[in-house]
């Protein structure tokens, strides 16, 4: 276990989930694999966002961590005031049942196939105590939230696979987490149905206040989230932003930005790079408002292949 010298920002000025320098390292006995290496993110409490990237970026390590399921190897990772760095496996036990839903890709993952939707609901909250009374009557509220309270008796081989995810947020919500996590949850689902699953998170973050972060692969999720960060290399790289300019008469824009993390460092995109010929250097000239970045060694041409930005 790595020390550490700095102590904690107070859970005041951090943002709700809060990952500086983060590693996961996994070894064994002939290998050893960097699924994360010094990753930085930030993410406001009620926000819904996304975090996107190829196979093998991280992305799916970074959201197992947040989610309790796995312990990274070095650096910080709160989720509100929690430490997931130090933090105990029975509090980790704790904080899987408790603070965080968890929404997997398979459908086969989220739900127990011989129990009508209303029971799969219910199931969580009886474990943690509830009285049937109490489980069924916020069962239902959830399965209202999400347009399925009609079909509350039907077991999930009677649903449809879009249905079939909608009552599985429901049931990653039964206990009232504060953090929803999903893990491609449209990635066995046609457009149509993708976007009517995508709505219902909508309807939930904005109803409730619950803050949700969805892994995909899939970038035209930047129309359906306020956010996105793309990772690669086990780093975030760019943010992709949505919001609103109506003082520029531009209504919805989305900006793209490079993510620069606390040591300074910041990942080109791999188009820029192939389009400069940039090797293992680069040159940095340092200008009023703004950095250029150039290949060490020019290409011959009747001009410079890059440009300032």
């Amino acid at each position: 276990m790595v020390s550490h010298t700095r102590e904690p920002a107070p859970a005041a000025v951090r943002a709700y989930i809060h990952s500086e320098d983060l590693f996961k390292i996994y070894k064994t006995e002939e290998l050893e694999v960097v699924a994360l290496r010094g990753l930085d993110l930030q993410v406001e409490r009620g926000e819904m966002m996304a975090i996107v990237g190829a196979s093998g970026s991280g992305k799916s390590t970074l959201l197992n961590i947040l989610a309790g399921l796995d312990t990274p190897s070095a650096g910080k990772i709160f989720v509100g005031a929690r430490d997931l760095l130090t933090t105990t496996d029975d509090d980790l036990v704790r904080y899987r049942r408790q603070e965080v839903g968890f929404v997997w890709q398979q459908t086969g993952r989220n739900l127990i196939p011989y129990l009508t939707s209303q029971q799969n609901v219910e199931v969580p909250m009886i474990l943690e105590g509830a009285t049937r009374k109490q489980a069924r009557r916020r069962a239902e509220h959830l399965l209202e939230q999400v347009g399925l309270l009609p079909k509350r008796r039907n077991r999930p081989e009677q649903l449809s696979g879009g249905e079939q995810q909608r009552v599985a947020i429901a049931v990653a919500l039964s206990n009232d987490p504060p953090l929803l996590l999903a893990d491609e949850p449209t990635g066995e689902l046609d457009s149509q149905t993708a976007d009517e699953v995508f709505s219902v998170f909508r309807q939930l973050n904005e109803e409730t206040g619950v803050t949700i972060v969805i892994v995909t692969h899939d970038r035209s999720i930047t129309q359906r989230v306020d956010r996105v960060v793309a990772m690669r290399d086990g780093r975030t790289s760019t943010e992709l932003v949505r919001h609103m300019a109506f003082s520029r008469g531009q209504g919805e824009v989305i900006e793209e930005f490079a993510v620069v993390d606390r040591s300074g460092r910041l990942q080109i995109p791999r188009e820029m790079v192939d389009a400069l010929g940039i090797g293992s250097r680069a040159r940095l000239d340092l200008s009023e408002d703004h950095v250029e970045v150039r290949p060490e060694h020019p290409p011959e041409s009747d001009g410079p292949r890059w440009k300032r930005r």
